[in-house]
């Protein structure tokens, strides 16, 4: 796949030409993202109703109207955090892949699980990966590096960020406890977001992103459910395996995975069970 190309997710639309004003350094880039976008769960203000649902915005020319109709100016003058478009750490990964593609730069979002939010359990995440020239150098967009966190953001080292198809396969050997990976810890009041039904649907997204389906995080399609057969698992287990590979540079397990996703992608439905509280709905992804 060619990462300098735009998704239909992550291509602006008519709103392209705003990118021709961006500065060409990654970390002013990364600013930038985070001047337009606010995490719905870890910005420091509650927001519901119509503004709550922003984060259900699905491609990139969504989330530059939004932004565009409530601030109209240039992406780089500063927003104030309630002006900016309610999103998670999806969005800032595909809005910083967009503008990097607009510039020829190659780059893919990574789905797992990071370390580094909370002590006790393992938060799912999305981050970018970008071809620097000599090696993909993944970063998180949606942390600023001056914020003096504990590990270098703009070049994540390995291990703070675990990918989806890697923490399946630790869960299944049982040397990992999948519960300590989700999006929430602990059973709460309904369906627990953590668990092995929980990772495998990651492990079918990190397939879907790193083919040019850069997926919301909470839909559904074919067997992804809290429920899933033996013959559902060992699946996922062969999937996770030829990701591991792909990842360490197997030509041949990349090439298995492109023959094989036609028959695993959504194929233009999916089911949404958003965090705003809208009713789920089966959903057209080739709608706008």
């Amino acid at each position: 796949m060619d990462y300098t190309q735009q998704t239909p997710y992550s291509d602006p639309g008519e709103y392209a030409h705003l990118f021709d004003a961006l500065p060409d350094d990654i970390p002013a880039i990364g600013a930038v993202v985070r001047n337009l976008l606010i995490h719905y769960r870890g910005g420091g203000i509650e927001f519901t109703g119509d503004r709550l649902a922003e984060i259900d915005h699905r491609w990139v020319s969504s989330i530059l109207a939004t932004d565009q109709r409530r601030n109209g100016t240039a992406l780089a003058v500063p927003r104030e955090p309630f002006d900016r478009v309610v999103g998670c750490c999806r969005d800032y990964t595909l809005l910083f892949a967009s503008a990097l593609r607009h510039k020829g730069i190659p780059v893919r979002s990574r789905i797992g699980f990071a370390v580094y939010f909370a002590e006790d359990f393992n938060h799912d995440h999305v981050v970018a990966e970008y071809w620097n020239g000599d090696r993909w150098v993944m970063l998180d967009a949606q942390l600023d590096p001056a914020d003096h966190h504990l590990l270098n953001t703009l070049d994540l080292p390995s291990g703070p960020f675990v990918s989806a198809a890697e923490v399946w396969r630790e869960a299944r050997a049982g040397r990992i406890d999948p519960n300590l990976y989700g999006a929430v810890p602990g059973p709460g009041t309904g369906l627990a977001l953590n668990g092995l039904w929980f990772i495998r649907t990651y492990v079918h997204y990190q397939l879907a992103h790193l083919m040019g389906d850069e997926l919301l995080l909470w839909e559904s399609w074919g067997t992804l459910a809290p429920t899933y057969t033996e013959a559902d698992a060992a699946e996922t287990d062969e999937l996770a395996a030829l990701l591991i590979a792909a990842d360490a540079g197997d030509e041949t397990a990349t090439k298995e995975l492109a023959e094989r996703y036609p028959a695993l992608a959504p194929n233009g439905r999916t089911l949404i069970t958003s965090p705003s509280g809208r009713p789920h709905a089966w959903v057209d992804l080739t709608k706008h």
